[in-house]
């Protein structure tokens, strides 16, 4: 497989409206439903633990096959960055385990999303890093250092649980889902995202006041 190493242009400024909206509550179905439902990844992709992260998407697109675990990746990824990888949806192999998650998390990277299987959950939720993948497995890749291999390409354009994942594209990650926000709609979708949140924290504190259906049709008809 070609190996190839490229980089993208970080954008703080964006990734700080990002966290910004990062307290809202159902911050994935806010995303998806600004986006007409689309870049929704796969419902099978999910948190090995209850975590919440955003950040620009390092891609990851391993050789099938002969999964290797992503190491390079961590030595390209930057504070702000969530790597994405494209393990082929392999669920009986982890690329990804807790000394990954330790040397990830002290380089300033946030989470990492794996359409394949990671494992060590106990660790990566004890220092506080979290994955989601399609599966939790104890196979691991090449045990030996000197046996591993670099078949693997980084922030290239990948697909990751159905949706096209390219480097720099923002991801917003709950216990709710996946979703994928193109870097050159990420200042549009941000805009109608912060609109969105703030119309349902609205409507929710209506309900709290112990409103009906009835009362909720009446005030803003069907919705």
């Amino acid at each position: 497989m070609l190996k190839i190493f490229n980089d993208f242009d970080r954008r703080a400024d964006l990734l700080a409206r990002f966290d910004a909206l990062m307290p809202t509550l159902s911050i994935s179905s806010v995303f998806a439903d600004v986006m007409y439902r689309q870049n929704v990844m796969h419902s099978s992709i999910k948190p090995a633990f209850k975590a919440k992260v955003t950040g620009q998407a390092v891609t990851v697109q391993l050789a099938a096959g002969d999964l290797v675990d992503p190491l390079r990746a961590l030595e390209m990824g930057q504070p702000g960055d969530v790597i994405v990888v494209d393990a082929g949806g392999d669920t009986e192999t982890s690329v990804c385990g807790g000394l990954m998650g330790g040397l990830a998390k002290n380089r300033g990277i946030r989470g990492m999303v794996i359409n394949g299987a990671g494992r060590d959950i106990d660790e990566l939720e004890a220092i506080g890093w979290p994955i989601w993948t399609r599966a939790i497995t104890a196979r691991g890749t090449h045990t030996m250092l000197s046996n591993r291999k670099e078949e693997l390409s980084i922030n290239v354009p990948i697909s990751c649980g159905g949706v096209a994942v390219k480097p720099g594209d923002f991801i917003v990650a709950d216990t709710i889902g996946v979703v994928v926000v193109p870097l050159e709609k990420a200042e549009e979708i941000l805009t109608l995202a912060k609109e969105q949140a703030d119309r349902e924290e609205n409507t929710r504190q209506w309900v709290a006041k112990g409103k009906t259906v009835e009362d909720l049709l009446a005030e803003f008809g069907r919705i």
